[in-house]
């Protein structure tokens, strides 16, 4: 059973396919009205699990309930959701009022209503006067715009987008995805949506499950994932990270005393259970909090020497690789053009100084 504040929940999920599992015991709930995104590489379960919220897959085990209603039993064409693909999946043969009337008119709906429905989508979508046209008349946005009003008409409770913005270009992926979230704030339904980019789970979700191998690795907000991230493989997949071994030698008032291969003896925040005197962890720390300098800082921070290897200039910041004795893999650092910790005497193979605060390191169990 479900809380009242449960509105998708998956108890004990599980999907297989001969000796393979796609999907590994997933247990977690999603609330109403959420924009929440399934993030994770091809073959993770993602879209599998995606399927068999629509009804197109069944679980091997466990049950998933929307609005509090278990969907075992309940086929796809009577569930509360509606689905939009990558491929966009509408009829080349009809025009954009057709396609959006489509689905109205096998409900039976009175032809009317269908009319007011269908011109109270274009409107949802900004393309108003847009129903007569074709699909070969449309622009891959203006496509995918159709096809989020054809599933958005007939107001499902939830609304399964599997990458519908994976066939477009950059520029117009990232013009759509602030549209999608503008939709999705203004209809109120509760979006599930699966991709493979980071970047584009970060800008729209509210929450975010990271899935590999079957598995939902942390479900969380982009902030607590990005700052708060509970392993290395999390760490790794969202953003960029560096990573250091460690021995912890102390914990004492909630700091942790580390032994670090390359930066020696450094402290950091410590509030985690596998945190313990004696133990090997994992360092992490995101290359936009550290700070390169000509000249170690007088300000109290960690400091290591290291050796600028390349460098590139990407419009809104630096971004440098540097390498520090007893580090088999150089650090990222990437310095906003005009930041506090910008330093343009910064040249390649320069020995210059590695900062960091203790408060940005973040300490990982090891894999």
């Amino acid at each position: 059973m479900t809380s009242n504040n449960d509105f998708v929940s998956l108890t004990d999920v599980s999907k297989h396919f001969g000796s393979v599992v796609a999907v590994d015991h997933l247990s977690f709930t999603i609330s109403r009205g959420e924009f929440f995104s399934l993030l994770g590489p091809s073959g993770c379960g993602k879209t599998t699990l995606l399927r068999m919220l629509a009804g197109f897959e069944s679980p091997t085990t466990g049950e998933i309930y929307i609005d509090g209603a278990p969907m075992s039993e309940v086929p796809p064409h009577h569930r509360p959701t509606n689905m939009v693909f990558q491929n966009y999946a509408i009829f080349p043969h009809l025009n954009v009022r057709a396609n959006l009337a489509y689905g109205l008119r096998y409900d039976k709906i009175e032809k009317a209503e269908v009319g007011r429905r269908v011109e109270e989508a274009l409107e949802m979508v900004k393309l108003p006067g847009f129903g007569n046209r074709r699909s070969n008349e449309l622009s891959g946005g203006e496509r995918q715009r159709v096809a989020l009003a054809r599933a958005l008409i007939k107001r499902p409770k939830v609304l399964l987008l599997d990458e519908p913005l994976g066939a477009l270009d950059k520029k117009l992926r990232e013009e759509m995805q602030l549209e999608l979230r503008a939709l999705q704030e203004s209809v109120g339904i509760t979006f599930i949506f699966v991709t493979h980019d980071q970047e584009e789970a970060l800008t729209l979700s509210t929450r975010i499950a990271v899935m590999t191998r079957g598995k939902a690795l942390q479900v969380a907000s982009p902030k607590d994932l990005y700052n708060h991230p509970v392993s290395v493989e999390v760490a790794d997949f969202i953003g960029q990270m560096n990573f250091v071994e460690a021995q912890v030698m102390d914990v004492r008032n909630g700091e942790a005393v580390l032994d670090a291969t390359g930066l020696g003896k450094i402290t950091a925040p410590a509030s985690s259970d596998f945190v313990q005197k004696g133990a090997n962890i994992i360092v992490a720390i995101r290359p936009e909090k550290l700070i390169l300098s000509a000249e170690r800082r007088s300000d109290g921070l960690g400091a290591v020497q290291c050796t600028i290897k390349t460098s590139a200039y990407l419009g809104d910041r630096d971004h440098f690789y540097v390498s520090v004795d007893g580090c088999e893999k150089p650090f990222a650092v990437a310095i906003a053009e005009t930041g506090a910790n910008s330093d343009q005497s910064l040249d390649r193979q320069s020995i210059v100084w590695l900062s960091w605060a203790d408060e940005s390191l973040i300490l990982l169990p090891r894999d």
